[in-house]
C-alpha cells in the first residue's frame, strides 16, 4: 500500500484528495503547511507527496527544496497559477509533475498512479520479509516493529539475517560461530545464547520466533 502526503492549506482539498485516495488503496497523511509537511518527512517515509505551493509559513517550493535535502520522494505539485514559468522553475527543482487548481481529482489519481509506477519502476528490487508488524529489510539492513525501526547491534543484525535466511533450519551453535562471526573467533557457545537473548529482546513480541533446539542450537520459526 502506497502512502501518501497530502499538503495543502486548505482542509476542504485536502479531504477531498484523502477520501479519493483512500478509495484507491492509499495510506494518506496530512500536512497543512510545508514546515508541517517537511517535519513529517523528517519522521515517516512517503512514496509520494502532493503538494500546493501557496501556504502559509513555508511555500510548496521551499518545502520541496527541504524535502529533496533529507529525502528523494516524488513529488507533485498543485497551484491556481498555471503559468509555464511556474511549471518549469517546479520542474528544475525536482518535482516530478504539476497539476493546476481546479483539478479533477480522477485525474490526480491517475497522474499519482503515473508517478508512483515511474519512480518505483526504477528503484532497486529490495529484499524484505514481511510478518504482521515485522520488516526485515535485508537490502536497506534495517529491522522494523510496527514501521519503528528496531535499533540493533551489528552482530545482532548479522545473527538474525543468517537465521531468517536459513528459516526453519535446525542450526547448531557450532555452525552459528562459524556462519555469522567466523573461523578464526575465539569464544565458545555462550558468545551465542547471549546475543540470542539479546536479539530476542530486540525483537519485542516477536522473540518467539527465534526457537531454542534443547542441546542443540536454534532456528527461525517459520513465517507463513
Amino acid at each position: 500500500m502506497a502512502k501518501i502526503l497530502v499538503v495543502d492549506d486548505e482542509a476542504k482539498i485536502r479531504l477531498i484528495i484523502k477520501e479519493y485516495a483512500e478509495f484507491e488503496g492509499y495510506k494518506v497523511t496530512e500536512a497543512e503547511d510545508g514546515m508541517d509537511a517537511v517535519e513529517k518527512v523528517r519522521n515517516e517515509d512517503f512514496d509520494i507527496i502532493v503538494m500546493d505551493i501557496m501556504m502559509p509559513k513555508l511555500d510548496g517550493y521551499s518545502a520541496c527544496k527541504e524535502i529533496k535535502k533529507i529525502k528523494q520522494i516524488p513529488v507533485i505539485m498543485l497551484s491556481a497559477r498555471g503559468e509555464e514559468y511556474d511549471k518549469l522553475f517546479g520542474f528544475e527543482i525536482g518535482v516530478d509533475d504539476y497539476v493546476v487548481k481546479p483539478f479533477s481529482p480522477k485525474e490526480l489519481m491517475a497522474r499519482i498512479k503515473a508517478v508512483l509506477n515511474r519512480s518505483q519502476g526504477s528503484k532497486p528490487e529490495e529484499d524484505v520479509i514481511r510478518y504482521e508488524g515485522l520488516e526485515i529489510n535485508f537490502t536497506a539492513r534495517e529491522v522494523k516493529i510496527d514501521g519503528e525501526r528496531v535499533a540493533m547491534t551489528p552482530k545482532e543484525y548479522d545473527l538474525l539475517f543468517y537465521l531468517v535466511k536459513n528459516m526453519n533450519i535446525a542450526l547448531s551453535r557450532e555452525k552459528l560461530l562459524e556462519e555469522v562471526w567466523g573461523f578464526d573467533f575465539y569464544g565458545d557457545d555462550r558468545t551465542v545464547d547471549t546475543h540470542i537473548k539479546m536479539l530476542r529482546n530486540s525483537l519485542g513480541r516477536y522473540r518467539n520466533l527465534i526457537i531454542t533446539l534443547r542441546g542443540m542450537g536454534y532456528k527461525f520459526e517459520k513465517i507463513r
